[in-house]
């Protein structure tokens, strides 16, 4: 029968949130940010507030649950999806587009002294450094090479691409967040029972420390931006592609991925709820999981052949 979207045809938006919990005691530690910590803040209302993890880690995270590390390749329900995979000169694997922090526009991609890629895409973008940026051509360009850069956003900074104008939001976003947050102070000292009074610049003595974790109530959001999807004017089947490879990111995401640090390892605190539209259903995992083979197949004219784009990093 295959999943059902139907009530998503109208609608802009898909907004999923489920709470979390630590999954032993009440202390979690936030992401922090050089020069400024955890990222607190208060509501007009007074409530406490707290950004556990940002819309950019979480886009890795969403990221890597679709990499099997062991074997250097896609997830088995994610076969047949086309990315970049890059070497070194002698054969070694090195990463690839889905693990790269600005994906297609990775420097191990674009600024390797071999070109062959990069004049080929390129060519394939047809573009003028003036003039209006056709983005239906890189559309195309990401769907052939790398279909996950569709759901989480390209800047293409290269000054003779457009003028380095191909701008791509995000069309699957995510943040986790608490509220009524309280501080709770901690600390500890490092240890160096053969000399205490040591050099502790070159790492000997006692080397005492503080640190904050936090307690509150923690939610995941995440948005799908159905508008940019259908935007991207490559067709139904591309549609329902994206939307399964998207549902299938949070909800493996939310089953393996939530060990975010050694002090914040969480679990899920009840079910997924869907908050727009109301009405949907939302597939299980392993609905999705037996989906993919078929829409991956259904979409292969679109893809790169072979769907691995092999790329020689030169430093």
């Amino acid at each position: 029968m295959g999943l059902d979207f139907s009530r998503l045809q109208k609608e802009n938006r898909l907004l999923l949130e489920v709470d979390l919990k630590p999954v032993q005691g009440s202390r979690f530690q936030p992401t922090g940010f050089p020069d400024l910590g955890a990222a607190t803040y208060e509501l007009s209302d007074g409530t406490s507030m707290l950004l556990v993890e940002s819309p950019q880690s979480m886009a890795n995270r969403l990221e890597e649950v679709c990499w099997d590390e062991e074997n250097q390749a896609l997830v088995p329900p994610l076969h047949g999806l086309p990315y970049i995979a890059i070497y070194d000169k002698d054969e070694k694997f090195l990463t690839c587009s889905i693990l790269e922090a600005h994906r297609v526009n990775s420097p191990y991609i674009l600024e390797s002294k071999d070109k062959t890629f990069y004049a080929m895409f390129k060519k394939e973008l047809e573009v003028l450094e003036k003039g209006r940026v056709d983005f239906s051509l890189l559309a195309i360009a990401l769907a052939k090479y790398d279909v996950n850069t569709l759901l989480h956003g390209l800047f293409l900074s290269k000054s003779d691409i457009a003028g380095g104008r191909f701008k791509l939001p995000r069309s699957l976003s995510a943040f986790i967040e608490a509220r009524e947050v309280t501080i709770a102070p901690s600390g500890g000292v490092k240890r160096d029972d053969v000399d205490p009074s040591g050099d502790t610049k070159k790492g000997f003595g006692h080397v005492p420390f503080h640190r904050e974790e936090f307690s509150g109530k923690i939610t995941a959001y995440f948005n799908l931006d159905l508008a940019q999807v259908r935007g991207y004017r490559l067709g139904g089947d591309f549609e329902r592609l994206l939307i399964s490879l998207s549902l299938f990111k949070i909800q493996r995401f939310l089953k393996t991925g939530l060990r975010l640090r050694t002090a914040c390892d969480l679990v899920m605190d009840g079910e997924i709820r869907v908050s727009r539209p109301g009405d949907f259903s939302l597939p299980s995992l392993d609905d999705i999981e037996k989906e993919l083979p078929s829409l991956i197949k259904a979409n292969q004219s679109l893809f790169a052949d072979p769907r691995i784009t092999r790329v020689t990093y030169e430093p």
